[in-house]
């Protein structure tokens, strides 16, 4: 057994902000490295800080190493993989044999772990809710060090509050899940721009009625009669008679080799990106068969693509607003972040169907979206306390899985299900051995 146990080092998330010290055990035994960790980390591809130790140097099982499939019926399409497996080799094994994870999120560089930890949500969930809908049972290593099994029918108060729980609950060593056969293992892709946000909210869900993957992305940097113009884009798994008759080829990709000056990315440059981009495209909706990588990973292409943001990083602001009068919702929303300064550099909006089973799970029918903003201190401090006004006002949330800024006060106004989920947490965990940064910003955890 490979064995590691690593000196304190640096800690970030992939907005790079905020960045602390703790240790890290790396090793294919899950069972062993989580003992005595207060959490377990994964690819580290959450945006803020939910997957750093809490402050004072603590213990985090680095789970990357426990990658091994264990078992699959080819009948039922159920997966049993070790939580540290990474959805890239889960795709790079399953896609050849005619089988895709049901929900994926918009970067294959995460852990299986790390996906029921976030109940992570794609294109898709619409149609096929977050991925928890579609995991059939869980491993766990609790709090007092015994191993659990649990699922909706053993222990199903720990198996909900897992999904979306962002590890808190219990260290995630074993996930067993459905995959979904598919035709090929390429995708028929259309898109089509929107020239102002109604008519861009109203194209989502016109799509989303009929396709099962929708998205799209928005100029977030627009304003007047354009504020919120943006192209939607849809697809579904291409039949054999349109599809190429070979596996799509590994994708090249380019890397950022540096962090580059906090000035590299600035408001002028991405706005005339974002013109071009948007005029670029036309009128006329493309159409076309589309490799998975570029529809489910686009930013994948670019390794390491966060270091564009500079030495202060950034963060990624996501929420949901409900889906009655989401038009004026989402208007309100890009009014309230102009107000304040926002000029997010990317800004992605979906459609969201059901409210799922995981207790703390982010998704409620309604529009999300997506929004990344340089770190500027406490400028972006007072940006993101006003969008979470107006998300409370809207009846909203947001992601903690990207979340870096969110105040206690602001979470607990949004989220109504915070009370049991923290008595099933308790019950597991009394004394609260399992913590993150995040945690203590906005569970009020001791560090």
């Amino acid at each position: 057994m490979r064995f590691m146990h690593l000196p304190v080092t640096t800690l970030n998330g992939w907005g790079r902000y905020p960045i602390t010290r703790g240790h890290e055990h790396r090793g294919e035994d899950l069972e062993a490295i989580t003992a005595g960790a207060v959490l377990t980390r994964g690819l580290g591809r959450s945006y803020g800080d939910s997957s750093l130790p809490p402050p004072g140097n603590h213990l985090v099982a680095a789970s990357s190493l426990a990658d091994r499939f264990l078992a699959f019926d080819a009948e039922t399409g159920v997966v049993r993989v070790e939580a540290g497996l990474s959805l890239q080799h889960l795709n790079d094994w399953s896609l050849p044999r005619g089988w895709f994870t049901r929900v994926t999120p918009g970067t294959q560089y995460v852990t299986i772990g790390g996906m029921v930890a976030a109940d992570v949500h794609g294109k898709n969930h619409h149609v096929d809710g977050c991925f928890g809908e579609h995991v059939v049972a869980l491993h766990m290593r609790v709090a007092d060090g015994r191993i659990v099994a649990c699922s909706d029918a053993h222990e199903a108060d720990l198996f909900r509050a897992t999904l979306g729980g962002m590890g808190l609950t219990g260290h995630i060593l074993e996930v067993e899940f459905r995959l979904r056969q598919i035709p090929s293992p390429w995708l028929w892709v259309e898109s089509e721009r929107f020239p102002s946000i109604d008519r861009l909210v109203d194209g989502v869900k016109q799509s989303s009625a009929t396709w099962p993957f929708t998205a799209c992305w928005m100029d977030g940097l627009s304003h007047g009669t354009a504020l919120g113009r943006g192209i939607v884009l849809r697809g579904r798994w291409a039949e054999p008679s349109a599809a190429p008759p070979w596996l799509p080829p590994r994708k090249r990709t380019v890397a950022v080799p540096f962090v580059l000056p906090n000035w590299f990315l600035n408001t002028p440059a991405v706005a005339a990106f974002n013109a071009l981009y948007y005029w670029k495209h036309g009128e006329r909706v493309h159409r076309g068969i589309s490799h998975p990588a570029t529809f489910f990973y686009p930013l994948d292409a670019v390794r390491d693509w966060n270091r564009a943001y500079g030495t202060r990083g950034f963060t990624q602001y996501q929420c949901v607003v409900p889906t009655s009068g989401a038009e004026r919702s989402v208007q309100r929303f890009l009014e309230v972040m102009h107000l304040h300064g926002g000029l997010p550099f990317l800004c992605v909006l979906k459609d969201c169907g059901a409210e799922g089973k995981g207790m703390l799970s982010f998704p409620k029918p309604g529009i999300t979206l997506a929004l990344d903003f340089p770190m500027r201190g406490e400028h972006t401090q007072r940006l993101v306390d006003a969008l979470n006004e107006a998300v409370i006002a809207q009846g909203g949330r947001i992601y903690l899985a990207k979340d870096a800024l969110t105040r206690a006060e602001h979470y607990r106004a949004m989220e109504p299900r915070l009370d049991a989920w923290n008595s099933v947490r308790r019950k597991w965990d009394p004394a609260g051995t399992l913590r993150s940064a995040q945690s203590v910003r906005v569970l009020g955890d001791q560090p």
